[in-house]
């Protein structure tokens, strides 16, 4: 019976160590650096959204304002959004680092 009760401790600490490992959240880091990308070409890699921001308002031909919020989204739910579309149809995109 003394050994059952020496061997259980031991066990159960490890289940609760590989349980404590196991239920961790994947999180997105939200560092305030994007990539921006023309068609299919990086022009702009782990830069600060401020930057990102002014590069694709000028490709584009927008307010910076208008383009800041929506970088922000891309760094926070790492969800790749398309800034707009150049007259040969390659897509100003900007995308999480």
């Amino acid at each position: 019976m003394m050994l059952r009760k020496m061997l259980a401790v031991p066990m159960l600490a490890g289940t609760v160590a590989v349980g404590a490992v196991a239920c961790e959240p994947t999180t997105t880091v939200q560092d305030g650096l994007v990539n921006v990308n023309v068609g299919d070409v990086t022009i702009l890699e782990d830069v600060n959204l401020n930057v990102a921001a002014d590069v694709t308002a000028q490709l584009c031909g927008v307010n910076v304002d208008a383009v800041v919020a929506v970088i922000a989204a891309v760094d926070q739910d790492s969800r790749t959004r398309t800034i707009c579309k150049l007259e040969d149809n390659d897509k100003v995109r900007v995308t999480q680092n």
